[in-house]
């Protein structure tokens, strides 16, 4: 056997999600479709680096799965590319030691979140841009990011439907904004992320944004230790897993 390591590239809009569930289409059921069909009707599990929710996107989603098969690598790469639908694409095939694991050798993650920021619309960025009418205060949310980089228990920050059971104590190496115009990019780095972190940090952070709350209000948020206390969540069309880290 031979464990097979891919990054994989997905527009979420169309899916509910990346993990298979009994209600909707996901990126999971299409990849593991294919495969099957390479693999003359035997079902293959694919394992990813971790789940994305309906509607978000991955640029850097790292999976792996093993096979009895003896294609040459380049051959993986362009069959899984051919077959996928037009809006999942692989654009990485390698062979791994048998040990690997996509899910739980992960050292960080990097998430960005893209936000639309002007009065008119862009229709061409709707899919992936959150768009907000309201001018923000970028330095204000630059500030409040500050407070965001660190250890730090991020419960406040994590959706009560989390299945984590253990710490929700997590290191976040970048937390910044960058504005080019009308788009403003957040982008985040971190040694691991919890179920709507990073759509419930923007959120918060676009209150900041509004005026609604000071930067300095984020110490307190981490100290409830309840989702209460933290920002709406940020829509899902946002978000993309820009890359998954490992040793």
């Amino acid at each position: 056997m031979q464990r097979i390591r891919c990054i994989i590239q997905y527009d979420g809009t169309n899916y509910a999600g990346y993990q298979v569930q009994l209600n909707g289409k996901t990126v999971q059921e299409e990849l593991e479709k294919v495969l099957t069909k390479i693999h003359k009707g035997r079902k293959i599990k694919v394992i990813a680096s971790g789940r994305t929710d309906s509607g978000v996107h991955a640029i850097g989603q790292v999976i792996h799965f093993d096979t009895e098969l003896k294609l040459p690598m380049e051959n993986w790469k362009r069959a899984l590319a051919t077959m996928l639908p037009a809006d999942i694409t692989v654009t990485k095939a390698e062979p791994v030691s048998s040990d690997f694991h996509a899910r739980y050798d992960t050292t960080g993650k990097e998430y960005r979140y893209f936000i639309w920021n002007s009065k008119e619309p862009n229709i061409f960025k709707r899919h992936y841009y959150y768009h907000i009418r309201k001018e923000l205060d970028v330095p204000a949310m630059k500030e409040a990011c500050r407070y965001i980089e660190g250890e730090h228990n991020f419960t406040s920050f994590c959706s009560p439907k989390s299945d984590v059971k253990g710490s929700k104590v997590r290191i976040i190496h970048q937390a910044s904004v960058v504005q080019k115009g009308e788009e403003l990019i957040f982008q985040f780095k971190g040694s691991g992320f919890l179920y709507n972190m990073v759509r419930i940090i923007v959120g918060t952070l676009l209150e900041v944004g509004h005026h609604e709350r000071e930067p300095a209000d984020i110490p307190s948020i981490f100290e409830k230790e309840n989702r209460e206390f933290a920002g709406n969540t940020a829509p899902p069309h946002g978000l993309f897993l820009w890359k998954v880290d490992y040793e």
